[in-house]
């Protein structure tokens, strides 16, 4: 059950606030995103506290007109998980599981003030575990919402009014244990070729929020899903729940990204439902920090406040690269339900595949769909 607790970082297992544990790898994170009607302004960040590498550390990132500007920030801990912030940027709880305020005082040319209110309660998503042999390499809990936006953000002289109406957009709360900072020079043995398949489609529908994701191991067996739909100002718990019955995906070509998906469903009374994504910009996750070479989360950047900026122009990066792997494509959405109703929508298909996955015809570890 989720509680006010959860907003702040100060969780110690991947339990809720009551629990206490330690482990090298435990974080505590923030993660936003958000866009325009139309999706040709997007944003996105993550705050992330490491308690046992004393590193807090987090990152912002604006994608308009297939360019990416990114800052990061770093600075120590000091073990104080109450204070929030890393130089200029900062996170406030308004309101538990509710509303909360991501801001940037203007660094480098990016500056932001804006206000996150869910749509409805947040959902919690299952446990994530998940071992390497004997290691754990996830063991963690995520909250996830769909909101709006108000507030003001302006990139490199350009002013964006970002007003309800016109901005929608996700945050997700998540703690526990996955792999941060410096990588673990020890392997494992037998050492087993890398294998990541994961899906996350929190996605905006006029009346209603969809939430599906998926990690599967390379036959395409999940082992850890979950559909939802929850409708505007729906309570905690009060999400119904769907059962996939299969999510096909059309890849660039060439490629492991998603040009086209469509995401077959049935709710409890046995009706069938069809939501279709289609791509509509790419975003590169390590413009906030995900895999990054250099400014990857949990990194120790010294004793002092540490901030850098990069400026990514996303069809120059070669999707060969691992760490271009992990992104979120904007994408247009129709939910076709029982008795033909419908709607459009938009939102976000985060996909990272790394090694093989039989159903999606990836045979080693970065080679193209077949």
């Amino acid at each position: 059950m989720l509680t006010a607790g959860d907003e702040y970082p100060i969780h110690q297992t991947p339990e809720p606030v009551a629990y206490a544990g330690t482990d090298r790898n435990f974080y505590d994170r923030f993660f936003f995103n958000g866009y325009n009607a139309d999706g040709s302004v997007f944003f996105a960040g993550a705050l992330g506290v490491y308690p046992h590498l004393n590193v807090i550390d987090a990152c912002l990132s604006v994608l308009r007109d297939g360019k990416q500007a990114s800052l990061y920030f770093s600075r120590p801990l000091n073990s104080e998980r109450m204070d929030v912030s890393v130089g200029p940027v900062s996170v406030e709880v308004i309101k538990p599981l509710s509303s909360v305020a991501l801001r940037l005082k203007e660094t480098q040319g990016i500056a932001l003030d804006l206000i996150f209110t869910g749509r409805s309660a947040p959902i919690e998503e299952p446990r994530f575990s998940r071992r390497i042999g004997p290691r754990v390499l996830m063991d963690l809990t995520r909250m996830t919402q769909n909101g709006r936006w108000s507030g003001s953000l302006r990139v490199d002289g350009k002013d964006f009014k970002v007003t309800p109406e016109q901005w929608t957009g996700t945050r997700d709360r998540s703690w526990g244990v996955r792999p941060i900072g410096a990588p673990d020079p020890q392997q494992t043995p037998p050492v087993e070729a890398p294998q990541f398949f994961w899906v996350w489609a929190p996605t905006q529908f006029p009346n209603l929020s969809l939430f599906h994701h998926s990690n599967e191991d390379a036959q395409g067996q999940a082992w850890n899903t979950r559909t939802s739909l929850m409708m505007d100002s729906a309570a905690q718990g009060t999400g119904v729940h769907l059962t996939p019955k299969g999510l096909s995906m059309e890849f660039a070509k060439g490629t492991r990204r998603m040009k086209t998906a469509v995401l077959n469903v049935e709710d409890p009374s046995g009706r069938a439902h069809v939501v279709k994504f289609e791509s509509a910009g790419t975003f590169l996750m390590k413009g906030i920090g995900y895999n990054h070479p250099k400014y990857r989360h949990g990194v120790f950047h010294g004793d002092q406040l540490m901030i850098a900026r990069e400026d990514i122009v996303v069809a120059e990066e070669s999707i060969k690269n691992p760490e271009n792997l992990h992104i979120q494509e904007i994408v247009r959405a129709r939910h076709e339900g029982p008795g033909g109703e419908g709607s459009d929508g938009i939102g976000v298909f985060e996909q990272m595949f790394l090694g093989a996955h039989g159903p999606s015809g990836f045979k080693d570890l970065l080679g193209p769909a077949a």
